[in-house]
């Protein structure tokens, strides 16, 4: 199988972010790239460049307001005198209606949900790589390819519309199920990270043509906490097309997987098209976040059950941080769902 990646992806590299008011090392940096790159070899996918798929497939679900926003942030924050070195928002609106600041300060803070998404100077360029792979592997599946994996660094699904949050910047788990959407009827999004998919369960909220399934550590006392909690059902036309499966902190591999059968009879019922994978791997019992208790062969399975589902599958890059095992789960779960037979 196919698995799509751009070197520039690697680019974005913003040193520092804010958790619990304390500046701290990013955990998302430039050698998970190396880790999952091996990981999907390992599971024998073929590593392709995609190509430059220019704005179209971003802006087709986020607003011009952002996309602009992104493109341009670095080079202001620049200008502040005194202004850190990355773009980290230090203030946030309660309400966003009504007026839209001038300033970059106040546009980092309406743009930006949290301070787990600085920006540096290439964070636009590999972001827009970052979500040409999901496109490319979308593309892929729509050329009749069983599935294809999109190596997606940055991440995307804390993103929404018109905001940045949790180190993604563009929604490529998103990105890749609309392009989807241009042959399928359906598309059903599968989330499996540790975080709940927010982002994404924000774009297609109020959509009944994408169902989003979200399997997470419960929000209660968990990032994103604002989201992700059993009862959103979604709104409007989108009323029933929204499901969440928040677990207890630590479950392990009999719990994610029994929640796995439920999220698939929601699936099934919806009776999609083609499905997005949005892969986290930081599920994983030694992930730095330590949310959630998966083995690497609890991945496998995980790989496996999905796989079962017999749809056209393009699986997007989420989560997953700097511990020995990543390449290995990354390894574990396309094995488990039709890599290389040993």
């Amino acid at each position: 199988m196919k698995a799509f990646y751009a070197e520039e992806q690697k680019r974005h590299d913003p040193k520092a972010f804010l958790s619990s008011g304390a500046a701290k090392p990013n955990p998302e940096m430039p050698e998970r790239v190396e880790r999952l790159l091996a990981g999907a070899i390992s599971a024998g996918y073929a590593i392709e460049r995609p190509r430059n798929h220019g704005l179209g497939p971003v802006a087709a679900l986020h607003t011009p307001e952002y996309l602009d926003f992104l493109e341009h942030i670095f080079e202001r924050w620049q200008r502040i005198e005194g202004a850190s070195a990355e773009v980290i928002p230090n203030i946030h609106p309660i309400a966003r209606s009504g007026s839209y600041p001038a300033s970059a300060v106040g546009q980092a803070g309406y743009h930006m949900a949290d301070t787990a998404c600085p920006i540096s100077g290439e964070t636009w360029q590999s972001a827009l790589w970052s979500a040409w792979s999901a496109v490319e592997a979308a593309e892929t599946v729509m050329a009749g390819a069983p599935a294809a994996y999109a190596l997606c660094r940055p991440p995307g699904h804390h993103a929404f519309a018109d905001v940045a949050g949790g180190f993604c910047f563009i929604n490529n788990s998103a990105v890749a199920a609309q392009v989807l959407r241009k042959q399928a009827a359906r598309v059903a999004i599968l989330d499996v990270d540790l975080h709940h998919g927010n982002g994404t369960q924000g774009i297609f909220y109020a959509r009944p043509d994408v169902l989003t399934v979200s399997l997470h550590a419960d929000p209660v006392r968990f990032y994103p906490f604002f989201w992700g909690h059993a009862d959103e059902r979604g709104e409007g036309p989108g009323l029933g097309y929204n499901l969440n499966l928040p677990l207890p902190r630590k479950s392990a591999d009999a719990a994610f997987l029994e929640a796995l059968g439920v999220a698939f009879q929601r699936i099934r019922a919806f009776s999609p098209d083609a499905l997005v994978v949005a892969l986290g791997l930081d599920a994983f019992e030694g992930d730095p976040f330590g949310g959630l208790s998966v083995t690497t062969p609890g991945f496998s399975r995980i790989g496996e059950a999905i796989a079962k589902l017999g749809l056209p599958t393009v699986i997007v890059q989420e989560g997953g941080y700097l511990c020995d095992e990543l390449g290995d789960n990354l390894t574990a779960f396309l094995t488990g769902f039709g890599g290389k037979k040993s």
